[in-house]
């Protein structure tokens, strides 16, 4: 779905770029890259450095950027189409396997508003009802305090450790953003892959992703988009 996207918004001077948070570099990012087969740049962030310079939290995520380099939508959830939550599931699935996929069949993807907004900023430009001023960009961006900062490197610090072979020393770290950023999914996913692929259960975390999610409730994975 983005590949169409991106071939009608590119006729109207708008151009997608997507980039993959996966601090398990190239290889870990390549068989989805691949499999889109994107014609547009499709960039990997190994140090989640979005999450840095524009609050960022949770995949997917959206970003718009004018062409004066203004950010005319801060981050927020960003379907191109509903996901097949299903597609790796077979009658092997462990039990957390299918309280995860019960879990993403809840959640909220608002695919087809999402890409409608798109397709009128590409159309109208800074005139979209869907552009926003830099007031309202301020006004809907995350704040940055101390606690986002520390966490920001406590989860740097983390991956350098666990790219050195001290993956014990990592968690420790990683634990630490989870604490000062708890509402940052993408630092928790990262940190629980490295352990675990399925995101579950594991000696080194006293929590996982369905665990997290069914704790602080489906419908604040996604939230609403605001249009």
């Amino acid at each position: 779905m983005w590949q169409e996207l991106r071939a009608e918004v590119h006729d109207d001077g708008l151009e997608v770029v997507t980039v993959a948070l996966d601090s398990a570099g190239p290889e870990a990012a390549r068989p989805w890259i691949e499999r889109a087969r994107p014609e547009h740049p499709a960039l990997i962030d190994e140090h989640h450095r979005l999450d840095e310079l524009f609050g960022i939290v949770n995949v997917p995520s959206g970003l718009w950027i004018d062409e004066a380099g203004v950010i005319v939508r801060p981050p927020e959830p960003a379907f191109a189409a509903r996901p097949e939550w299903d597609e790796g599931i077979d009658d092997d699935a462990t039990d957390y396997q299918r309280r995860t996929l019960a879990l993403e069949e809840q959640l909220l993807v608002e695919d087809e508003k999402y890409v409608a907004a798109v397709r009128d900023w590409a159309r109208h430009g800074p005139d979209s009802r869907y552009a926003l001023s830099p007031e309202e960009v301020l006004t809907r961006a995350r704040p940055r305090g101390r606690a986002e900062s520390e966490a920001a490197a406590h989860f740097e610090l983390g991956i350098h450790l666990q790219r050195q072979g001290h993956a014990a020393g990592a968690v420790e770290h990683f634990r630490a953003a989870h604490r000062l950023q708890p509402e940052n999914w993408t630092y928790k996913c990262q940190a629980w892959s490295f352990v675990d692929p399925h995101l579950g259960p594991s000696a080194e975390y006293d929590t996982d992703w369905a665990s997290e999610v069914e704790r602080t409730g489906v419908e604040a994975y996604y939230p609403p988009l605001d249009m």
